[in-house]
């Protein structure tokens, strides 16, 4: 039974239900409006998960419905537990009769284990994680004789996701689809992948839904029994629904009409992930007669902040629009600082974290947000070195990712010969054939002979104890680490580190895999390149590389904190840093090459996002220099500086210009998407405005600096352009492209590689 409350109230009248009473006046009429479509638009910061929540109570407590009626879909299990136990506290035991209220996937694969039959399933199908997903693809890849090497699983589970994520299934997929992963057979190992799962009774989690929308589609009966059964369909963070999630919502909704859905527009930054604002975007198109509830009143942040991100975000054309607002009164303006180089960044944001600790603040409420995760290094160096508490959130510590321990097992190797734990790390990283067995016979070898493993490599590839192709593998791998020991003696640590990186094939195995993991691995292992930029020897850098590691001993009560913006979507923090808002770092110049306009507009909600998390004091900062990919890049500050409303800024800069130059350097005229935005029809003849026209009176660098960046041996004069070479691995080639010692080559049999000119010589 219902616990008794009053009769439904009109959301004109004076609410007499205490479930509401403590909302503000939109929220009341999201919760009190239970009659057709709704969409609840909700700002950063406006309450609503408790509108959300209030609505759902006050459906069951007003008996609009049984709680076995009510479809009410999350996207995290953490989000569904937090809505059940505040439901829970609203109207009672009446809760735990509420068996749709979960995550998209829990409540799909509820559907489909009544329904498992009509998917080719068993009703106690297994369903595999992202490990089984791939054993299973590699089977498949290498049963049909394809290099595993050149088209890894990993980018055909990619792609697998992808079409789910959008609703297609291997028949649906088109000529251009099936392109995606070697040479058009997308759709060949999509089908041969679903048909080993239904033979083995099992699914993927992009499965659940897939075969559900696929039977509803397809039994109309079974579409009207579920459509007569959820009275009410209320579902959360609606703007990162995907096509898949989109089309099975719209279904269920099609005969009732009692659907509301809470999400913000201006927060949708998950593109990457399958979500597409389109459908938060086309929500009154798909039901008409929708009303449309904004929440505007923030209960996080000041004035200037609000102000600061409504005036950014009001740039995007692809928005419904809304506008902050807050009853607060005072606080700082955003800050925009300009400083030197990304080394001076970091040393202001830790003076900057340790003025507030010193002023009384929780460093558990100082926050730093940055666009990629390649950014955490510097700071972590930085606040190692001046013994400032931080941690890591949702992530590695940039040295404890897994590409950052790969490489440094690599240089450990080179290093020590007798590092076991870095031998048996990447011996067979990248994948080179050498399985378990071939470990252990070494493992035994070594054991007899009391040597290091390396060694023992190198006496057993001399015996028939392994066969032929293994011990031709290990015999070859261990002369690359012989001759990368000798380059060690010869080069820079940070040239040896990308010289290893090419050469193990570990960097071309990344970029095989052609995904948003594998990119921002790329760009972490860059980072890592450019840090060893700044010591002499192989040995002072992992001798940093442990005391950094050696900090996570430090058990400190508070901790600043570090993490991507992605990753603080939903949190918030006193005080906040947004650092490296240049060109090309944020916005992302990847993203816009990828993905023109949309991209733009989703990294510019996605500053929106990190600005909103700040309640008290937001402060950005961009740099005129930084190293990427080892090479000093001038800089220019982000548009999105010159898109923040002058009156809510305060600039603070110790390089010259100020803050008109940095706005007028994002004119129209140098906008390279403003022709598409405003409809003008210009072509994308632009020019970016020049880093030397920001800051006329360029500095010296430190010593160290330059000399780091200027570092690079004179090219052998007898190698040239269009040369035709030899090189010891990887056979005959052209010289393709030439930088200062590197040299790009095209070879013969293994394509396109770069090394040291030191390592090949002129083809007789």
């Amino acid at each position: 039974m219902f616990p008794s409350c009053s009769p439904v109230q009109h959301p004109s009248e004076s609410p007499a239900d205490p479930l509401i009473d403590g909302l503000n006046a939109p929220q009341r009429e999201a919760v009190m409006t239970t009659e057709g479509p709704v969409l609840m638009l909700a700002g950063a910061g406006t309450g609503k998960t408790a509108a959300l929540t209030a609505r759902l109570a006050h459906i069951v407590r007003s008996r609009l419905a049984w709680p076995s009626e009510i479809l009410c879909v999350t996207f995290t299990n953490k989000a569904a537990r937090e809505m059940k136990e505040r439901v829970g506290q609203l109207v009672g035991p009446a809760v735990e009769g509420m068996p749709w209220l979960g995550t998209f996937h829990a409540i799909a694969a509820k559907m489909l284990r009544r329904h498992a039959e009509l998917a080719g399933l068993q009703s106690n199908y297994t369903i595999i994680d992202t490990d089984d997903q791939l054993r299973v693809l590699k089977q498949l890849i290498q049963a049909e004789g394809l290099d595993e090497k050149r088209w890894p699983a990993r980018q055909l589970a990619g792609c697998i996701d992808r079409w789910k994520n959008k609703g297609l299934t291997p028949a649906d997929l088109s000529a251009a689809d099936s392109e995606a992963y070697a040479n058009g057979q997308g759709q060949k190992f999509y089908a041969l992948y679903q048909a080993r799962l239904k033979a083995l009774n099992a699914c993927d989690f992009g499965d659940l839904l897939l075969h559900m929308l696929n039977i509803l589609r397809a039994n109309r009966e079974i579409l009207e029994q579920y459509q007569q059964r959820f009275k009410y369909i209320m579902v959360d963070e609606y703007q990162d629904t995907n096509q898949v999630q989109y089309l099975w919502l719209r279904l269920l909704a099609q005969t009732r009409k009692n659907i509301c859905v809470v999400g913000d527009d201006d927060q949708s930054i998950y593109s990457w992930r399958g979500a597409e604002v389109a459908n938060i975007l086309k929500f009154e198109q798909d039901f008409p007669g929708a009303k449309v509830i904004k929440l505007e009143q923030n209960y996080r942040s000041t004035p200037d902040i609000l102000a600061a991100a409504s005036g950014l975000i009001d740039a995007n054309s692809q928005r419904l629009g809304k506008t902050l607002w807050t009853e607060r009164n005072g606080g700082d303006k955003v800050r925009v600082i300009g400083i030197w180089d990304g080394p001076e960044e970091a040393r202001r944001v830790g003076e900057e974290a340790e003025r507030l600790e010193r002023e009384g603040a929780s460093l558990a409420e100082v926050a730093i947000l940055v666009r990629a995760q390649f950014q955490t290094r510097e700071f972590e160096d930085r606040f190692i070195a001046i013994g400032l508490p931080y941690k890591i959130v949702g992530g590695f510590r940039f040295y404890e990712r897994a590409e950052i321990r790969d490489a440094l097992a690599y240089l450990r190797l080179i290093a020590q010969p007798s590092d076991d734990l870095a031998f048996e790390r990447i011996y067979n990283t990248p994948k080179r054939g050498l399985g378990d067995k071939t470990l252990e016979k070494l493992h035994r070898h070594a054991r007899v002979r009391a040597v290091p493993l390396s060694l023992a490599a190198v006496e057993i590839a001399d015996t028939d104890e392994l066969p032929a192709r293994a011990r031709n593998t290990l015999l070859g791998f261990m002369r690359d680490v012989a001759r990368w020991r000798d380059l060690a003696r010869q080069t820079t640590p940070a040239e040896l580190a990308r010289t290893v990186l090419d050469e193990s094939g570990y960097t071309a195995a990344l970029q095989a895999e052609k995904s948003a993991e594998s990119a921002g691995r790329l760009e972490n292992l860059a980072e890592l390149a450019r840090a060893m930029e700044e010591y002499e020897t192989l040995g002072d850098f992992l001798e940093h590389v442990s005391l950094v590691m050696d900090n996570e001993a430090s058990d400190a009560a508070e901790k600043l904190t570090i993490m991507t913006i992605h990753a603080a979507k939903g949190l918030e923090f006193d005080n906040v840093f947004l650092p490296g808002w240049e060109e090309g770092v944020f916005p992302s110049q990847r993203a816009m090459d990828e993905g023109g306009l949309a991209s733009l507009e989703e990294e510019r909600r996605l500053a929106y996002v990190a600005i909103t998390r700040a309640r008290r004091r937001c402060t950005i900062l961009h740099a005129a220099n930084r190293r990427i990919y080892g090479q000093w890049t001038s800089s220019i500050p982000s548009r999105f500086i010159a898109e923040l409303p002058e009156a809510h800024v305060e600039q603070e800069s110790t390089l010259s210009g100020g803050a008109s130059l940095w706005r007028a350097q994002w004119s129209e005229a140098s906008d390279p998407f403003a022709h598409v935005a405003r409809g003008t029809g210009r072509g994308p003849g632009w020019q970016r405005a020049s880093a030397q026209s920001y800051d006329p009176t360029p500095r010296r660098l430190p010593e160290a600096t330059r000399s780091a960046a200027s570092f690079a041996a004179k090219p052998r004069g007898d190698i040239g352009l269009g040369a035709r070479v030899f090189h010891e691995k990887f056979g005959y080639g052209t010289v393709t492209a030439q930088e200062g010692n590197k040299l790009e080559i095209e070879f013969e049999t293994a394509g396109p590689k770069r090394v040291i000119d030191s390592f090949v010589k002129l083809a007789e």
